[in-house]
Order: structure tokens, then sequence, then C-alpha cells
């Protein structure tokens, strides 16, 4: 037997398999990691990329910088404090400078948990405030993309004299890849915008890994430049969270330098499909809740045999993550009539979630070892397993003799890629 190991939440699981089984490991590729960060992430922003310069705004009496929220691993604690040096530098007071938490979708978060994101020293010095995507009074109407997407932005953001917007570059399911505008672009605009840029993902180019001919994505590359988000830090991150690139300026050509990165990383290559995968999110934040580490799920799909078994690894201490993804998907007895309500209805995230778990659960066997409460997954539609043990002993009962079997540790962002037709 050989013993391995895969996050989740705060841990990790521990399981083994018989040595006989013909096992694939899909894990990012092993890019050493810079060998000084703050010195990285100083360097990008004295180099930065295109033709943005922090000079230029020497006088600028307002500061917006949109950063993610709990739910990404961004290393913040890694990236804010040059940035902010550098700011301070070029004749920026502390004053004019806010941290905005983009948190898209999500519910705003209250002060209490900002330090949760937001390194202690920084907290007490700059002014931090979180977005709230419904609070209509916070928006101001821009104009609209050529996809038809009005573009709603928080007004503060907007009228900043200089717009920032930090994140890591990541493989994405539907939007290709996370990044360069998307922090500002998704995570401070108005629930309008983002559901009318997320309807996108319906199209086939709307796809993990693509880039220029991605509608989703570039749906939000228009987004960003009619915000005007003048400038992007992003880093690129390896499964242990250590940053193998930082990237500083013009965000198209951040994200044309980083975007090949992440694929680096990232991308693994795939000879035949997978009768069994056994999957994480890749543990805390991003198996926070359901929401999130839905994406696994979809990662893993493309790789898969139909009728094959997916062991599905995601705590989700904090549920679903979606009060309209919970309210929708109870309506529902199977995720075949999931799938036929939402073909019918119009577009409304949250609902999209249990669309996406519906159209994976229709091609495979779904197996999640999960901390959420047996009635919450019931409700949900999720076959919740007490233990991945028992989960193991159903899978590996049915498996065909010349089976192939993956584990993949980080899910949510690893892009395995059949080389061959099946």
């Amino acid at each position: 037997m050989t013993q391995f190991q895969l996050p989740y939440g705060k841990s990790h699981l521990t399981f083994s398999l018989p040595d006989t089984l013909n096992v694939e490991r899909l894990a990012p590729a092993p890019i050493p990691p810079v060998a000084d960060a703050t010195r990285a992430v100083s360097d990008a922003l004295d180099h930065p990329r295109g033709d943005f310069r922090f000079e230029d705004f020497a006088r600028a009496k307002s500061v917006a910088i949109a950063i993610n929220d709990k739910t990404r691993p961004v290393p913040l604690g890694l990236l804010l404090p040059p940035l902010l040096q550098k700011l301070a530098r070029v004749g920026i007071s502390d004053a004019a400078i806010t941290l905005m938490i983009g948190v898209g979708t999500h519910a705003p978060m209250p002060r209490e948990e900002f330090g949760a994101v937001v390194p202690a020293e920084i907290l007490s010095r700059y002014r931090v405030v979180s977005h709230n995507c419904d609070d209509a009074s916070l928006n101001i109407f821009l104009g609209a993309t050529k996809r038809g997407t009005r573009v709603l932005c928080n007004r503060e953001y907007a009228r900043a004299d200089l717009r920032i917007a930090l994140g890591d570059i990541e493989p994405h399911q539907f939007m290709g890849f996370s990044g360069g505008v998307k922090s500002a672009a998704v995570g401070v605009t108005a629930r309008e915008t983002i559901a009318q840029n997320h309807a996108l993902m319906m199209e086939p180019n709307a796809y993990q890994g693509r880039y220029d001919d991605n509608p989703a994505r570039q749906d939000c590359e228009e987004i960003g430049k009619i915000i005007g988000v003048q400038c992007a830090l992003n880093s690129v991150i390896d499964e242990h969270k250590q940053i193998v690139g930082v990237f500083a300026g013009d965000p198209g050509a951040v994200m044309r330098v980083g975007a090949p990165l992440a694929l680096d990383v990232y991308r693994v290559n795939v000879a035949a499909p997978f009768d069994l995968m056994i999957v994480s999110a890749g543990g805390h934040p991003k198996d926070i809740n359901v929401y999130q580490a839905q994406k696994a799920v979809g990662h893993t799909i493309p790789v898969m045999k139909r009728s094959g078994t997916i062991i599905w690894i995601a705590s989700c201490p904090e549920g679903a993550g979606s009060e309209v993804y919970e309210e929708y998907v109870a309506q529902f007895s199977s995720h075949e009539a999931v799938l036929e309500h939402f073909k019918r209805a119009p577009f409304q995230l949250g609902k999209h979630k249990a669309w996406q778990i519906a159209r994976d659960a229709t091609q495979v066997r779904l197996l999640m070892i999960t901390e959420l409460p047996p009635d919450l997954a019931r409700k949900l539609l999720l076959p919740r397993v007490e233990s991945l043990d028992a989960a193991l002993a159903i899978a590996l009962r049915d498996l065909p003799r010349d089976a192939r079997v993956g584990i993949m540790p980080v899910g949510n962002v690893t892009v395995p890629v059949l080389t061959n037709d099946r």
C-alpha cells in the first residue's frame, strides 16, 4: 500500500491505495519560489510592465486599492507592504489611501474580520472598507461593454486618482484566469454587472486557461478599462502558497506575462481519461464553502471517463457559501431537475452554482468528503460520505482491472489537459 495526503480545511487527510493500481498524481509543477519574496515584489514595483509609472501619480490625492476577500489565498502580507512603501516614496500620504475589500457577490466582510486578510500593522495605519455589491448608494454607472454588460462600480474606487488591483493570477474555471483587473472588475462592482459578465460562462470558450478568446475574461477586461484600472500587482503562487513570480504595472501587460507562468505551474498533461479521481479543492480557503470548492470538480471533469467516480474532498466549514444557491437547489430532488429548470430560466448568480454542480454530477459518480452537516448536504443534493476510507471502499470495489486513478491535491487551480483523443 502507498500512502497519500491531501489538503482538507486547515489540515490534511491521509489515505492509502493498493500498489497494484495505476495511480497518477496531477500536481502543480515544482517551479522554485522566488528566493526573497519581499525583494521580488519591490523589484516588480520598481520596474512596472507596460506604460504605467508610479511617479506619474505623485500628486494623487486619492488611491483606491482593490484587494481580495478571505476566500482567496492572496499573500497580502507580502504584496501590500512594498506597495504602500512605493506609494509613500512617490509622495502619496497614508491618508490618501483606501484598501477596498473586493467581495464581489459574497457578503460584505464585517470589520472584525478584516484582520483575516489585512496585516494588523496595515489595518491600524490605513483606511480599510468592504465593498457591498447590493448597496446601490455605493455604485456609479460608468457605461457598458460591447457585450452589453452595464458597468456599475463602487463610486469611491471609480473616482480615485489612482486605481490599483491586487490579486493572484491562477487558472479559473470559466474566466480563464484570475488576476489583472478582475479584483476590481468583479470585486468592487454591482451584482448586476457581475451577473451579466458571469452569464458569459455559458459560452463555449469560457474555459479554464483560455484568455484571448474567452468571452467572460475579455468582457472582464473591458469592464476594467471602463472603470479605468491603471495598475495591477499580481503574484503567481504554487500549491504551498509561495510566490513563484510577481508582476506590476499596466493590467494587460501584467496578464500577458503572468498568465503563461500560471499555466506553467498549474497545467498538467494527461495521456488518457481516469476511472477514479481523488481531488481536493486545495484546503483553506479554497474549500471554505461549497461555492468555492466546486471549482475542483469542474476542473476534473474534462479528464474523467463518463460514469467514472470523483471523490471530492472539501471541508466547507462555512456551508453553501450562497443563500441564493442554497435556496434554489433546495427546490429540486435531482441534478437532472436542476439542469432542466436552469436552461429555461434567466441566468442568475448563485443559481449558476447549482447548474455547475449538476452539470458535472450527471456525468460521473460523485462522492463528497466534507464537514457539511448531513441535512445540508442532502438539501444541496451532495452525496456526502462519512469518511474517505468509506468513499474509497465504494470506488475501489467497482474499478475495472486496468483502471486509471488520479490524485489531484489542488483541484481548484489545476488544469489537466488530455493530450490524446478519448
